[in-house]
């Protein structure tokens, strides 16, 4: 059975530290790798690059992660900074709009995870919540992951992959406010907070969640990405073969 080849995103982090090593890096935790390996792809960490080289990146993937993180700046949705949002990772920012707009334009699927759901949400010209003040749900306090039920919502995707209420890992202080053009809502928080959504219809296959599928056993979120992928990659690979013809 063909393995698909799913893209992760990594934070850019001023150092870390290996040996006798501490040198700048391009980090990431290790079980949303992991969690991809469980699920039947292999995975290929993405540090940030120039977001002109996006589409050759997408090029050799069947799949793609944006990975949970640091806030995103919200001078890219056109708002003002709340003090309480973190420092810009405006090199991040850049390469993962491009590596989404990219996927999209392509076919290849895509799972946002926390961040990577909120980028979905900007990077389709939705804007987010800076700070969620009177959540009612846990979402996570010091580094401490919190727990909270999600809801999903009938006849989306999600629904059809656990169409179950779900107690799932959260961290998380921001969320979406306005939803982009063409998302939907696939799943929330028993407080009304947007906790999945997608792009309906078969293709292209893109789904964000706000949560962290990654901290839990439960694999079949990142298993229909991968199922995605792995159907994806032979259509894609075909529409880029180049045409010959008889002399």
């Amino acid at each position: 059975m063909h393995e698909p080849l799913i893209g992760v995103t990594t934070c850019p982090g001023p150092s870390a530290r290996w040996g006798v090593w501490e040198l700048p890096a391009a980090v990431l935790h290790s079980a949303c790798p992991r969690l991809v390996q469980r699920a039947g792809g292999l995975a290929a960490l993405l540090p940030p690059d120039a977001a002109e080289r996006a589409p050759a990146v997408v090029a050799r993937l069947d799949g793609l992660v944006i990975a949970g993180g640091a806030d995103i700046d919200p001078g890219l949705y056109g708002a003002e900074r709340d003090f309480r949002t973190g420092p810009p990772a405006h090199e991040r920012d850049a390469w993962e709009v491009a590596l989404l707009r990219a996927a999209m334009a392509a076919g290849v699927p895509v799972l946002g995870i926390c961040r990577g759901m909120q980028l979905l949400n900007v990077a389709l010209g939705g804007t987010l919540t800076q700070h969620l003040d009177g959540h009612t749900g846990p979402f996570g306090r010091d580094g401490v992951l919190g727990e909270h039920p999600v809801l999903p919502v009938p006849g989306t995707r999600y629904a059809s992959l656990v169409p179950e209420e779900a107690s799932v890992p959260t961290y998380h202080h921001q969320a979406v406010e306005r939803l982009a053009p063409g998302l939907v809502v696939s799943a929330h928080a028993p407080d009304g907070t947007v906790e999945a959504v997608e792009l309906p219809g078969a293709t292209p296959w893109v789904m964000g969640v706000q949560w962290h599928p990654e901290m839990a056993e439960d694999l079949r979120l990142m298993r229909a990405l991968v199922d995605a992928s792995r159907t994806a990659a032979p259509s894609r690979a075909t529409a880029a073969l180049p045409v010959t013809t008889m002399a």
